[in-house]
């Protein structure tokens, strides 16, 4: 028996759907309602495709009262990723979850394919399909290493369905762009859920100015984690009264975030992992508490062209490589604090209601949270 959706009926399925999407275009995202995190100024679309090269890609599978999955990916760059691979590197805050390729990137230091994010069943055909992606690209190969994080949408959808496959993939990687990345219930935040309310998919950005080195921060998060709301310091989740541990332990309190950092910043893996530990600042002021079923996974990655030119050189027993000094991270460190915790409120605020035969999730109600926000003055006019 077939259990995936061939693509043109996801296609179709999209269609008939498509008030879903154009409900979420009509969502604001944190800084367009005037809430303004954080001291750095944003990327012309604030969002992680700021960093030059970097395109990111959805395909979206909703299928009768069952089917809320899909499959979201982000490029480095738009060259062949396996000869000119980036430097990049993983941290890992708690890990109840699977992250294919980690090994590897730790050993090597370097990711060499699109990175794809899912559902936690969907991850193995994903890395499979990435993999056919990659030999229809960059073949004949002998080895590559696919990159695919996950969270769990069970809570919405036939999981167990296993409902993508290769075609999935492919279209992901060919829907993806540069600009504005559309953000919510779509792509691998279709059936999420965060911090009491529908989560998904959400994304910011940050640039430095000259004088710290002018460099760019992107952002990707695939939200669904338990915790209580927290946003710009104001705690939202508890005035509207969605706490967690009400009554018993429910699947709403556990949960996973899947954080993607890009940059353009020359950096070796060793100083990328210590951005992406920052990440776990930003999971804290949005209320995140990491629960025991809680994958919490942040991958970072650097775009500087000079790292893929020696990527290319493999024929050179030595090479020479720019890097950021130590003592000038600080101002990356406080970017990715800032952008992640953004991205985290956009996946919130883009979010719209999903419903299924397993359950709904509502969107959080914009209007109730920006009397909340004025009420602590959070609000910019």
């Amino acid at each position: 028996m077939n259990r995936t959706t061939p693509l043109h009926k996801t296609v179709y399925i999209l269609l008939i759907f498509s008030f879903v999407l154009l409900s979420a275009e009509e969502r604001k995202r944190a800084r367009d309602l005037g809430i303004e995190i954080g001291i750095f100024p944003t990327g012309e679309y604030n969002s992680i495709t700021d960093v030059t090269g970097v395109k990111v890609g959805h395909t979206t599978v909703i299928q009768g009262d069952s089917v809320r999955t899909g499959v979201t990916v982000i490029l480095p760059h738009g060259g062949d990723l396996f000869k000119e691979k980036v430097p990049a590197a993983v941290y890992v805050t708690n890990g109840f979850g699977k992250l294919v390729g980690t090994t590897q990137i730790e050993e090597l230091g370097t990711i060499e394919t699109p990175i794809a994010l899912t559902n936690t069943l969907n991850t193995f055909l994903v890395a499979n399909a990435i993999i056919d992606y990659m030999i229809s690209v960059s073949g004949p190969l002998r080895s590559v290493n696919p990159v695919v994080g996950e969270t769990n949408d069970s809570g919405l959808n036939d999981i167990q369905g296993r409902h993508l496959n290769s075609e999935h993939l492919f279209e992901a990687i060919k829907n993806a762009t540069g600009g504005p990345v559309k953000e919510g219930s779509i792509g691998a935040g279709t059936g999420t859920r965060a911090l009491g309310f529908k989560g998904g998919i959400g994304t910011a950005s940050r640039v430095l100015p000259k004088s710290l080195g002018g460099y760019r921060i992107g952002i990707l998060v695939q939200s669904n984690f338990g915790g209580l709301l927290t946003i710009d310091g104001v705690p939202v989740g508890k005035e509207m009264g969605k706490k967690p541990f009400k009554k018993e332990l429910t699947i709403e309190d556990e949960g996973s975030c899947m954080i993607v950092i890009a940059t353009d910043a020359p950096l070796s893996p060793r100083n990328l992992k210590r951005m992406a530990k920052r990440t776990a600042h930003a999971f804290g002021r949005v209320g995140a508490y990491s629960s025991n079923g809680s994958g919490d996974y942040a991958i970072a990655f650097s775009t500087a062209l000079d790292v893929r030119r020696i990527a290319r050189d493999r024929d050179q027993i030595e090479f020479e490589l720019r890097e950021v000094y130590n003592r000038h991270m600080s101002p990356l460190f406080q970017a990715v604090v800032e952008a992640t915790e953004e991205a985290i409120v956009n996946s919130l605020f883009k979010a719209t209601t999903v419903k299924s035969r397993y359950g709904r999730s509502e969107e959080i109600p914009i209007e109730e949270t920006i009397k909340i926000l004025n009420k602590y003055g959070r609000i910019h006019h």
